[in-house]
């Protein structure tokens, strides 16, 4: 395993090394090709230009020239083409010659003009009907010798004489030559560059890669160790560190879901073991032919599934609360949710009722889950409470979060549980019956609306449990006195469970 994955790796800096080397070479090569086709086409446009210099400057002479021999106008073809061959310079890859007829007559005095004339006849036979052209012409004649680049001026004879014209041949294959070794040393360099940076790509390619190399080293260590909780260095600020930052954040996902896996998997088997237990003991004991034993069992049992069913329940609600769609936001008013929780509160049990203040202010919570935890700290208070005592609800609002709390005058709490409140099947020393999962459920319901919950308590002197939220939205009406619910949140009245109640004068309207 461990060989193939090297090898999927060094395929992986392989077919990127490859790619890049035949992108270079592709644009190297399409370069090199552009720049020698308008490098070529340069040289033939200078030859046409110097041949048509040519073509006007032997024209001008037979229009306006005058012969040296006679000092008057050229009488015959071979005497303007005497005249324009010593009078014309010839390049080094020119011929230039004059034809009478279809013979050569005529040849310029320096050059390889006679040179070519010997060795290519293929040359002479392809201009030998130049001096019947009506007009000049300029082509481009291949023959098993060379390529040339050919001018032809025909030249009209005097009455009875024979035709003539100058012709100058070009040898393209020279002009090129030197273009030809230049790209040549161009293509032998770009090889070498090519191969060096194949070279040293190489390594480059390598170095890019190693944060992909310590990615898969560290999932790889994580997978065959079952430790979620390591991360993996995150190297640099491009593309890769984004990854490797997400792929943290994958894993931290996986741990936290791992976590509340195992958490649910170990309180299930922790809470529903000893319920499980009871119900086989008694049914193993019950005497089926004793009607009364069989219906005291039969009432046991039941007693005991429906506090398994609640504990299932609240289980699976701490099981979704880290699911994004634990809580669904919306606008809700905080003054009205509170009222209505104080109205299905009050069945709950016989207890003085009060309402200790309303927050005016709308906020973007989940009013069920919200209800859930309040009614969740009413049962709490009720269970914890004597009849006829006090257990109130209220809510206040800051600029930045709303706070809303359940303040009962029941037991109290020891200061040594107080820290542990809100742990899983924490009970804080109570005998009472529960699943000790309630508090667990508030906490987790606050902080899936990203606040907090918080506990005040004194032994014997009751209990209030305050749920912390942040305010996303304020009200629409803005009232710059102090509200009933600014002075529900003083700390001398909220703060002190075991002190007396606030005034609710005007409060207790239910």
């Amino acid at each position: 395993m461990a060989t193939r994955r090297f090898r999927l790796r060094a395929s992986v800096r392989t077919r990127v090394l490859v790619a890049l080397v035949l992108l270079t070479t592709v644009t190297v090569a399409l370069a090199g090709t552009t720049a020698y086709i308008l490098e070529s086409q340069r040289i033939d446009d200078r030859i046409e230009a110097v041949l048509r210099d040519s073509v006007a400057e032997f024209t001008k002479l037979a229009q306006q020239g005058i012969d040296p021999a006679t000092g008057a106008a050229f009488a015959s073809a071979d005497a303007l083409l005497r005249t324009a061959l010593s009078r014309m310079v010839v390049q080094p890859n020119e011929a230039m010659f004059g034809m009478l007829g279809t013979e050569v007559a005529l040849e310029a005095g320096a050059g390889p003009t006679q040179q070519w004339l010997d060795e290519d006849p293929e040359l002479v036979a392809a201009v030998a009907s130049s001096a019947s052209l009506e007009r000049s012409r300029f082509w481009q004649v291949t023959t098993d010798a060379r390529n040339y680049y050919v001018a032809a001026v025909p030249v009209t004879p005097e009455p009875g004489g024979v035709p003539g014209a100058l012709v100058l041949a070009w040898n393209l294959d020279a002009e090129h030559a030197e273009l030809g070794t230049t790209f040549r040393t161009y293509a032998l360099v770009a090889l070498g560059a090519i191969v060096w940076m194949a070279i040293i790509g190489w390594f480059v390619v390598g170095s890019l890669l190693e944060p992909i190399k310590l990615l898969r080293t560290t999932a790889g260590e994580i997978s065959s160790s079952s430790d979620l909780s390591r991360r993996i260095a995150v190297v640099g600020n491009d593309d890769l560190a984004v990854l490797t930052e997400t792929v943290n954040g994958m894993l931290a996902r996986l741990e936290d879901a791992f976590g509340s896996q195992r958490q649910l998997l170990d309180d299930v088997g922790h809470e529903l073991r000893t319920p499980l237990t009871i119900v086989r003991g008694h049914l193993e004991l019950m005497d089926p032919a004793d009607p009364t034993d069989a219906a005291s069992t039969k009432e046991l049992v039941l007693d005991e599934l429906d506090r398994m069913n609640g504990l299932v329940e609240d289980l699976v609600t701490l099981a979704k609360a880290s699911r994004p769609d634990f809580v669904i936001a919306e606008p809700t008013d905080i003054a009205l949710l509170t009222d209505e929780v104080l109205t299905k509160a009050r069945p709950l049990g016989d207890r003085r009722w009060v309402l200790d203040g309303l927050a005016d202010v709308t906020a973007d919570v989940d009013p069920r889950r919200i209800t859930q935890a309040l009614l969740q700290l009413v049962q709490n208070a009720v269970k914890f409470s004597e009849p006829g005592s006090t257990i109130a609800l209220g809510s206040s609002a800051t600029s930045t979060e709303v706070r809303l709390w359940v303040r009962d005058e029941g037991a109290g709490i020891a200061e040594q549980h107080l820290d542990k409140i809100f742990d899983r099947f924490e009970r804080a020393g109570s005998p009472a019956e529960g699943s000790g999962l309630g508090l667990t459920i508030v906490r987790s319901i606050a902080v899936a609306h990203g606040g907090r919950a918080t506990v005040e308590s004194r032994l014997g002197n009751g209990t209030t449990v305050s749920i912390y939220l942040p305010l996303m939205a304020e009200s629409e009406k803005a009232d710059s006195e102090p509200t009933d619910s600014e002075a529900a949140d003083d700390p001398t009245e909220t703060t002190s469970p075991a002190g007396d109640a606030p005034s609710t004068t005007a409060l207790e309207r239910r």
